[in-house]
């Protein structure tokens, strides 16, 4: 019998957090909710930062990937958790879609697969080439640039005419260390905003709209985004049940990022698998459902 159902998987800042501002209370109420919906269906629970060194990951039946946020800046250190971590105890969602799901490669795969993607461009690793060449080559006045591992808009830089000869030296800098993303600036972003539809099982829950901050094009709240609740359409939901069902296996849980494209069409921006931020304080019935699938299709298996 080991001691714990489920480990809530988190980073150190938020284990015992001395100082708790409004985004560390957003993260303590959200695992608050997920552990709460859990230890009603009469499991075990604890949280854990993923690089504790002297916790035992077997002795919990499943770890499910809450707030590991700083995975991205320590992305080696990770990959080599994860692969001892593996052995030891079962994960939610799985190794096999973490891998894929880390690197946004898997936007061609979902492409592949008739899900709508905004236009995409890949630079592998220690490519001869530069942003003006790829400006030229691509034909996009306005670009946006970011890594194809990156989480909470790590460098990911807006490109006009004006400005690309400034970003050349850091693209350089970064492209001789890990891959890159080039796509068109889609204007919608910051007349319509985002989409983030949570789906638990397969089935769209909620939703919210997030939006950038006057003159800015991030609508992630670190950079001073707003998020409101949002109830989309049938054919919205449907977009978004979809690119998970579009997935080689039905995740457990996931959130899906659809923007508006240039042709104003429903696009694909990203699909979160490994640690997305759900909104539960917004619906905290998906928490209960969250809970059910882990209860019925994990641990009684």
């Amino acid at each position: 019998m080991k001691p714990y159902d489920i480990v809530l998987l988190t980073e150190a800042k938020y284990m015992n957090p001395t100082e708790v501002d409004w985004y560390t209370k957003q993260v303590l109420v959200e695992d608050g909710l997920v552990q709460a919906a859990l230890e009603k269906k009469g499991l075990t629970v604890k949280k854990m930062n993923w690089d504790a060194p002297d916790f035992d990951w077997a002795s919990t039946r499943a770890i499910i990937f809450r707030t590991p946020w700083d995975y991205s800046e320590r992305f080696d250190e990770f990959s080599v958790w994860l692969e001892q971590v593996v052995t030891q105890t079962h994960l939610i969602n799985s190794q096999a879609q973490i891998n894929w799901n880390i690197d946004k490669h898997y936007l061609l795969d979902l492409q592949k697969k008739g899900i709508r993607i905004p236009l995409t461009k890949i630079i592998d690793p220690q490519s001869k080439t530069s942003l003006s060449d790829l400006q030229k080559e691509l034909g996009w006045k306005e670009m946006v640039l970011k890594p194809t591992v990156s989480a909470a808009g790590r460098h990911t830089y807006r490109l006009t005419p004006e400005n690309i000869e400034s970003y050349e030296s850091l693209f350089q800098t970064l492209i001789a260390k890990e891959a890159m993303m080039l796509q068109p600036f889609l204007y919608n972003i910051t007349k319509k905003g985002e989409v983030a539809f949570m789906l638990i099982d397969g089935k769209y829950t909620h939703a919210v709209l997030k939006k950038a901050k006057k003159g800015d094009f991030r609508v992630q709240d670190d950079f001073g985004g707003s998020v409101e609740v949002y109830q989309p359409s049938k054919e919205e939901i449907e977009f978004a049940e979809k690119a998970v069902a579009a997935c080689s296996e039905m995740p457990t849980y996931a959130r899906v990022d659809m923007v508006w494209d240039n042709e104003d069409q429903m696009a694909l921006s990203e699909i979160e698998l490994i640690e997305p931020e759900m909104w539960f304080r917004n619906a905290p019935s998906a928490a209960d459902e969250l809970a059910e699938v882990i209860v019925t299709k994990i641990i009684k298996q």
